[in-house]
């Protein structure tokens, strides 16, 4: 049964897409059978892999509301062992349509339960937000991934998130657990990012700190441009060799969770 792991955080603009675009090709060059969710109305992962909109039939949208099966939205992608359910902006309405449905918070988790079997590593792409969407994501998640910018306000944002996160522990999914936090566009020269990051270590365990760090590298944005995952578009750039770094330390958790439950 696959792993789900959700990439949260309710700040937008922290590389959360990015995260998991990279991670989920990362994991797929790795050998791992890996779908990726949009869970995002923008709808950036989707074009991150190179998905043109505009010829999709069925999305998150369709399948969240019932109105079609995940496997009739699930499409390859061009990258080793990726798949992706796509979405598009129609997942807006997602949001005030749910609020009416009986078990609103448990949708997304009722449609991965349909194909967790097909694959090793799921992964939700969040949208930045804590409403009802986000909500789904945290109730279908094994663990989340919090991709971080050291900037003003981003520990008080993240005390609000793992506050949540507990809530939602409580009431809806008692198994899920922070995977670990994630420094994205970090420009180590700034001496706010590194007291920031500082705090944040200070703060939280060790073990929930990825060890790899996500520069700040202007290939990593050419990249999404071109709809390609850095490690396909420029796997010696700085960001390539990061996000190959990431996956593997995400790989390694993933193993040590299947031994667990093994």
């Amino acid at each position: 049964m696959g792993i789900v792991l959700g990439v949260v955080n309710q700040k937008g603009g922290v590389g959360k897409t990015t995260t998991s675009v990279n991670i989920a090709a990362g994991l797929g060059a790795l050998g791992r059978k890996v779908l990726i969710i949009d869970f995002d109305p923008q709808g950036n992962a989707t074009t991150g892999f190179g998905v043109k909109k505009r010829t999709l039939e069925n999305t998150t949208y369709e399948v969240i509301m019932g109105e079609s099966r995940p496997q009739e939205a699930i499409i390859p992608t061009k990258y080793k062992n990726v798949k992706i359910m796509p979405a598009t902006n129609q997942l807006c309405e997602a949001e005030l349509q749910l609020a009416e449905v009986e078990q609103r918070n448990h949708q997304l988790r009722k449609v991965i339960l349909q194909v967790r079997d097909d694959y090793d590593i799921i992964i939700v792409d969040c949208l930045p937000s804590l409403g009802i969407l986000a909500i789904n994501a945290l109730v279908a998640c094994d663990r989340i991934i919090v991709p971080m910018v050291c900037e003003p306000f981003a520990l008080e944002g993240l005390a609000q998130l793992m506050q949540t996160v507990k809530k939602v522990k409580r009431a809806a999914n008692k198994d899920l657990q922070l995977m670990g936090i994630v420094f994205t566009m970090l420009d180590k020269r700034l001496l706010a990012s590194n007291e920031i990051m500082r705090d944040i270590k200070r703060t939280f365990p060790s073990d929930v700190i990825f060890k790899t760090e996500i520069p700040r590298n202007v290939r990593i944005t050419e990249a999404q441009s071109h709809g390609e995952p850095i490690i396909y578009y420029d796997k010696n750039s700085k960001g390539g060799d990061a996000y190959k770094r990431l996956s593997k330390e995400i790989n390694e958790k993933c193993r040590e969770m299947e031994k667990n439950n093994g």
